[in-house]
């Protein structure tokens, strides 16, 4: 038994360093000075030339704080509306009664095997037509870059599973308390399913903060930019400087993780209410 969990952690380990190593060499090329050779091999972890010439260099020369800011804004504002969204969605199909409950339950399901890069070209088209680019105001390029992602299958699903969970006779008491509709899913349930807003939030800011593909189609304006669209932007101005690149890319990670670890304890729990059979 123990020679088993022995192999098993071995695996475990080697599997996890494996998938971390990327991300120590982002950190490793990011601290290197001009005078080391990143791509010397065997490669070499802890610079011999250590510098943080390369996050001030990347500070100064673009509009860093101007990126960070436009992806921030679009990854609270579409958290927010997940939440929020989803909630309601989640709420009717999984304690109301209605006829083509279930079909629309199941379609909404069905979205989940749809790409977005399979819907992008009428997306695109539909938010050009809506006038949400960012070359008409900034507000616009705001609304066209957040409203595809205001609300997903997933999260409607999840939100729907973590409201089966609670016993039918929360509800019950509260009504006979006096609460309305409204009141008992905003003050009664919503506060009950944390856990699973909390997995919500974490799964959607991730996606928000690092999706590249819809903000390089939709933003026309460098000033509108978010940080992956202007990390990109870095491999032509500073002619392929992967120190620069990898400075950036790492300064970009980073609220990624402060986000994660701020609503870890939540996240477990969330993942297990999620899972309950409907």
């Amino acid at each position: 038994m123990k020679l088993k969990n022995f192999w098993i952690h071995l695996i475990l380990i080697s599997v996890s360093l494996l998938s971390i190593f990327p991300f120590i060499w982002l950190i490793s090329t990011s601290l290197k000075g001009n005078a080391e050779n990143i791509f010397a091999y065997p490669p070499q972890l802890i610079p011999s030339d250590f510098t943080f010439a390369n996050y001030v260099g990347v500070w100064k020369k673009v509009n860093f704080l101007g990126y960070f800011l436009n992806s921030m804004i679009a990854a609270v504002a579409t958290v927010v509306l997940n939440l929020i969204l989803s909630s309601m969605a989640g709420y009717p199909l999984a304690r109301m009664e209605f006829k083509g409950k279930k079909t629309a339950f199941f379609a909404i399901l069905a979205t989940i095997m749809i790409p977005f890069q399979a819907i992008m070209l009428p997306v695109y088209l539909i938010t050009l037509k809506l006038h949400l680019v960012d070359s008409v105001n900034n507000f616009a390029g705001y609304v066209g870059l957040i409203m595809p992602f205001a609300v997903s299958a997933f999260g409607i699903f999840l939100m729907r599973q973590a409201f089966l969970t609670i016993p039918k006779e929360m509800e019950e008491a509260a009504i006979v308390d006096g609460c309305s509709v409204f009141q008992l899913f905003w003050k009664v349930l919503m506060p009950m399913v944390k856990p699973s807003l909390a997995v919500l939030a974490i799964f959607t800011f991730i996606g928000s903060w690092g999706e590249f593909l819809w903000p390089s189609i939709v933003l026309t304006k460098e000033a509108m930019y978010t940080l992956p669209v202007g990390v990109n932007n870095l491999q032509g101005m500073f002619s392929s400087n992967w120190r620069f690149i990898a400075a950036g890319s790492f300064l970009s990670i980073i609220p990624i993780l402060i986000f994660f670890l701020s609503m870890q304890r939540y996240f477990i729990s969330g993942e297990n209410e999620g899972a309950v059979k409907g």
